[in-house]
């Protein structure tokens, strides 16, 4: 047994760190060594356990309505809400939808292409959501200096088949919060549902709200908002594999659920799209947000808030940087100025010791950096501006990385879909994503040549990279 541990642990030593708050995307951390060790053990406790069948295992129902209690509770949801753990914020997206396109079938019968608005920010999520049950997705652009959803163009997008409209609190690239007021009043005019996507701003929001910091409205307290999800295993710094997508009424819920008896075993009955699922992450989950508590939760958003905050008013006065919007919640994004690209940007903080997120330029709006703050990134935070004044010093040294124009032509002009497997082996190699064993050390180069590929070709690299990368050896 312990051979097998030690390989592990060596096997580990070349991931980010969990902990620590350097890894800013991805992984969040408290800085509360008591609560993780609860969430480890509750993990230990409850890894056996299947939430397929609520009957069997009776203490996961109680779990789980614990959590959905609070989550409501915390949302200003009356008692009328419910809600369902799930493995994550992308299933929580991916059953608000299924739910609104399921809703409008059993009340109008089948749409020819069911829809749904939603701005430009939205979560890639709700595209893979799309892609998964057929509905339209119609994409509307958000205030370019704001970057915040207008509700008068998704009002103007709306046709006869919608059956949902998305708002974001906060979206993740900006970090910004919709104008949800006005994006609920306009669904409910027409009839539809208004999903909140709040994974990461659900569990941060009303405890800044309630330490007295303006928030903008967005729960259920506001007239319209049908559904919302919020992620435990952000901002409740739960172990990974939590979520709760929660409704304002069971009836709204009632299409999420599954069932299914014309076959010769065990009638299935699922409130995800998991059948079995470990009861593990619910029981850590609920165990770390009872250790918490509101009072622990209120001091961890204000923490990682107001780090977020000095963070962004730090760094807009590093010369080369500019912040694109003042964090609402606890994300920060970061622009540079010609003199340097954010991909080599990211890669001397990646060499100091610290993650950071690239994204890419999307329309008219140039590549950023993605920052997601954790309370455990308080007490660095000074470390961190420090490398970022070095992180930018040393890329307007080294100078953006160029583009062949001959080669960014080329990218432009290629269709995915003629591309065989050989082409995509050549086009990997030229990118640098051609050793099936890993990633170069630095990102830059591939990052600047994936920037000037148009988003399809991008996704197909990329899905052609994960094909080969995920293939054992």
């Amino acid at each position: 047994m312990s051979d097998v541990l030690a390989r592990l642990k060596a096997l580990q030593e070349g991931d980010l760190p969990t902990h620590g708050g350097s890894t800013l995307a991805y992984v969040y951390d408290s800085g509360l060594a008591e609560a993780d060790e609860i969430g480890r053990q509750a993990l230990a406790l409850y890894g056996a356990t299947n939430g397929l069948d609520p009957t069997v295992f009776p203490s996961l129902r109680t779990l789980e309505n614990d959590l959905v209690g609070w989550a409501a509770r915390l949302l200003q949801g009356g008692p009328g809400v419910v809600g369902t753990v799930t493995s994550g914020g992308t299933e929580s997206v991916l059953l608000a939808v299924q739910a609104a396109r399921d809703a409008a079938r059993i009340e109008a019968g089948d749409t020819a292409r069911p829809s749904m608005v939603l701005p430009s920010t939205a979560h890639a999520a709700f595209f893979k959501a799309a892609h998964y049950f057929g509905v339209r997705p119609i994409v509307v652009d958000v205030d370019p200096v704001t970057f915040k959803a207008r509700p008068g163009e998704i009002a103007a997008a709306c046709d006869d088949n919608t059956v949902l409209v998305v708002a974001s609190a906060p979206s993740y690239a900006h970090g910004v919060v919709d104008p949800v007021p006005e994006i609920a009043a306009l669904a409910a005019e027409r009839g539809v549902r208004c999903h909140v996507d709040a994974c990461i701003g659900g569990w941060v929001l009303p405890y800044l709200r309630a330490d007295g910091v303006e928030v903008a409205d967005f729960d259920f307290a506001v007239p319209g908002v049908t559904s919302i999800s919020v992620d435990l295993h952000k901002y409740a710094y739960t172990p990974k594999g939590a979520s709760i997508l929660l409704h304002r009424s069971a009836e709204l819920r009632r299409p999420q659920f599954f069932a299914h008896a014309d076959w010769p075993g065990y009638t299935m009955l699922n409130s995800t799209t998991q059948s079995t699922k470990s009861g593990a992450p619910l029981a850590a989950a609920w165990a770390v947000v009872q250790h918490i508590g509101d009072d622990g939760y209120r001091r961890l958003a204000r923490t990682a808030y107001d780090a977020a905050v000095r963070l962004a008013e730090s760094a807009d006065e590093v010369d080369g940087l500019s912040v694109l919007a003042t964090p609402a919640t606890t994300l920060v994004a970061l622009r540079s100025d010609e003199r340097a690209d954010v991909f080599t940007i990211a890669d001397e903080m990646a060499a100091l010791g610290w993650f950071v997120q690239p994204q890419l330029s999307f329309r008219d709006q140039p590549a950023s950096l993605h920052l997601t703050v954790s309370a455990a990134t308080a007490a660095r935070g000074e470390k961190l501006i420090e490398a970022l004044r070095t992180a930018v010093r040393k890329a307007q040294e080294a100078g953006p990385v160029q583009v062949a124009p001959e080669l960014a032509a080329a990218a432009g002009g290629l269709d995915p879909a003629t591309l065989d497997d050989a082409a995509f082996d050549g086009l990997l190699a030229l990118a640098g994503l051609g050793d099936s064993d890993g990633l170069p050390e630095r990102m830059a180069p591939v990052n600047a040549l994936l920037d000037v590929a148009p988003p399809r070709l991008r996704e197909a690299l990329l899905i052609a990279f994960l094909d080969r990368l995920m293939r054992p050896t």
